[in-house]
């Protein structure tokens, strides 16, 4: 129940964003972590070291929107750097560690609001990273969704447009493109068999 303060008085809890790329996860952690500085709360945000795609040190938006956060190599040390932290952003979290949903628990238990966003499925369609277990434990799931660049459906997957079989791969709309589940089997369908290569 929110109340007069917004955001405050508010028990630890895990809420998660997650969906394709080009959906507006990033945009909704920025919007929500920018709520919790409106109500006055002191506020933290994460990002992996890797994603360098638009700055070094903010989490930036497809759509440029931007607020500064810490970038970090390793899961364990958001607990080191959110001490007296009473909400905790986190993007990007499909890149993290497993030990991600360790450390989101014990902000959670400890009464730290923990913002989540990431890729729910790497581009082959395949849940990514410890995102399927930060969904499990969560108190609260956003599942937001990008617009089929072929058909205009609701998308289900970021599509490589790129040849190559890293699972990790950083890239904007010329490499990846947000797919409907149609769209996409017709897309897999259209690639050249890895013996014609």
């Amino acid at each position: 129940m929110e109340n007069l303060t917004g955001e405050a008085h508010r028990p630890g809890r895990i809420e998660v964003v997650c969906g394709s790329m080009f959906s507006g996860k990033t945009e909704e952690l920025i919007r929500r972590m920018r709520r919790a500085q409106f109500a006055r709360q002191r506020v933290e945000i994460f990002k992996p070291a890797i994603d360098v795609r638009y700055s070094d040190e903010d989490v930036v938006s497809h759509d440029q929107k931007h607020i500064k956060s810490t970038p970090i190599e390793s899961s364990s040390s958001i607990l080191l750097l959110a001490e007296d932290i009473e909400v905790v952003g986190i993007d990007e979290a499909q890149f993290f560690d497993m030990g991600i949903v360790e450390v989101c628990n014990q902000l959670a238990n400890k009464g730290v609001r923990v913002i989540v966003a990431g890729l729910d499925m790497d581009f082959k369609g395949v849940p990514f990273g410890p995102m399927p277990a930060l969904c499990a434990i969560a108190d609260d799931v956003t599942k937001v969704h990008a617009i089929c660049v072929r058909c205009g459906a609701l998308a289900y997957v970021s599509h490589r447009k790129v040849s190559s079989s890293k699972r990790v791969l950083l890239g904007e709309m010329q490499e990846y493109e947000p797919l409907c589940r149609e769209c996409y089997q017709k897309a897999l369908q259209e690639q050249p068999s890895p013996n014609t290569l």
